[in-house]
């Protein structure tokens, strides 16, 4: 198990750093500099409200069918067809909730408008998410690694004519960024299905009440989870868009930092993805309260290359925080600065949760998990409600901050404490170790003097070097997890 997450693992670092960083920094960044931030803003705060009630999209149904064809693969066929029947109604209960919502929150007209647009567009990512979900549970890692990337590859070929290859001076508008994105993702979608047919013998979505009973009763507590999660993670932008006489503005000076918080994060969220349905067929393989051999050498694996990568990339970005603004924007980056730092240094907890939050839920823990993510809710929106009025979208970030390292602390304990997942002392101290030497070999690089691209060249090699030498990393643990022999001393 540890080979098989080593090589998707490869695949997938491969495929969305091609893809995604370009994506997010290259035409995500364009279209807020095409549009402006005030516009950009509302489009953010909009986007932000279609998330936050995209759970009754899925109702936990992807996570949990991840677990299930991951240990009951052959019941594919059926348990689709009647999913996908469930779907639809989902669908039509998460507009009049969105909607109302919206009306609520003050949007009228234009606005509306487009929110129903983003609306579709999470009903799409939802249904692409779910099919995806069969196929990672049926252990078909590359074809789900390769869809990954397809709405993006899409995305980048539409909106970068639309950006830079048009002929004529009309200006931009952000509209045409939502609809190449309905296009995208309803071509993702198409050839999800079209996987997930084939895998499952054939597939014909019907209207099951009794099916649907059960699905939403044994999905409930995923869904309760991830919307509670989702609080946490996006009323930020929706807070400081209605809270502030600039709102807008604040909102886009959020999403300038944002945007590169994103992009990095892709990579861990999609490390979860990977790691949920190995964790689920581990677990599946255990006897009686038995934990089975393999668990906990993968997870001090995955934490290792997880601490190994977030620490490199938060120690950089916190330091460089304004010069890596400078590079892409143009407009307001002595504000986003400051922002970009703090959620950089987010980056580390929350990556940390995307190996034992997944293994919690591929446990089945999930009561414990949702009185985790309503205390961490609670805590963010109160800090929110505290910190914007007085620092606006720094004090956005400190609650971030404060609130995603409390809650990774609290999975790390949970995780310890059903699964006896112990990481060993040595580990967080070479952690921090390695932390403090990045932070020398940083602050020394700037003294040099040298240009953004030299001095990031220099310390990821240093970042690599000081990972063996530290022991964050070793030959002999990657050899052990390829299932390959250490060439002996001569």
């Amino acid at each position: 198990m540890q080979r098989s997450f080593l090589l998707n693992f490869g695949l997938l670092l491969v495929l969305n750093l091609l893809v995604k960083p370009f994506y997010i920094l290259g035409i995500d960044a364009g279209v807020q500099d095409a549009v402006g931030s005030a516009t950009y803003g509302t489009y953010a705060a909009l986007l932000s409200l279609s998330f936050l009630l995209n759970i009754v999209l899925d109702l936990g149904m992807t996570n949990q069918n991840t677990r299930h064809i991951a240990q009951h693969t052959h019941l594919m066929g059926k348990t689709v067809a009647g999913s996908l029947g469930v779907r639809f109604v989902l669908v039509v209960l998460y507009a009049l909730l969105t909607v109302g919502a919206a009306l609520v929150l003050g949007y009228r007209g234009e606005t509306i408008a487009l929110l129903g647009w983003l609306m579709v567009n999470q009903a799409l990512v939802a249904t692409i998410l779910y099919l995806r979900s069969n196929i990672a549970g049926a252990q078909r890692y590359k074809q789900d690694s390769l869809l990954s990337v397809l709405d993006r590859v899409l995305l980048i070929g539409m909106m970068g004519w639309a950006l830079w290859g048009r002929a004529t001076d009309a200006p931009f508008r952000i509209e045409w960024f939502v609809w190449a994105q309905t296009v995208a993702y309803a071509i993702t979608a198409l050839v999800a299905y079209v996987l997930v047919h084939r895998l499952a013998g054939g597939v014909r979505p019907r209207w099951q009440p009794a099916f649907a009973w059960v699905t939403v009763r044994q999905s409930f507590p995923y869904a309760l989870l991830v919307l509670l999660m989702t609080f946490y993670y996006r009323t930020d932008t929706v807070m400081l868009e209605r809270m502030l006489p600039d709102g807008p503005t604040q909102a886009g000076i959020y999403a300038q930092a944002f945007r590169f918080f994103e992009a990095f994060n892709m990579l861990g969220f999609l490390m979860a993805g990977l790691l949920l349905p190995m964790f689920s067929r581990l677990l599946g393989e255990r006897k009686g309260d038995a934990q089975p051999s393999g668990l906990s050498p993968l997870v001090i694996l995955a934490l290792r290359l997880v601490l190994t990568g977030t620490i490199a990339v938060a120690v950089f970005g916190i330091i460089h925080a304004k010069d890596i603004m400078d590079l892409r924007y143009s407009e307001h980056t002595e504000q986003s600065a400051p922002v970009f730092a703090l959620l950089i240094g987010c980056f580390v907890a929350v990556c940390t949760t995307y190996v034992f939050g997944t293994l919690l839920t591929a446990g089945g823990n999930l009561r414990l998990l949702n009185w985790m993510a309503a205390g961490g809710a609670l805590l963010n929106i109160g800090l929110n409600l505290v910190l914007i009025p007085r620092m606006q979208a720094e004090g956005a970030a400190w609650a971030s901050l404060v609130t995603q390292v409390l809650t990774a602390l609290v999975q790390i304990g949970l995780a310890r404490k059903v699964f006896g997942a112990r990481v060993p002392l040595q580990v967080w101290v070479t952690a921090c170790l390695y932390s403090l030497a990045l932070v020398g070999v940083a602050v020394r690089l700037g003294a040099w003097d040298l240009a953004l691209l030299p001095q990031l060249l220099l310390f990821g090699a240093a970042a690599i070097v000081l990972s063996f030498v530290m022991g964050m990393l070793s030959r002999r643990v990657l050899y052990e997890a390829m299932e390959l022999r250490v060439p002996s001393k001569p």
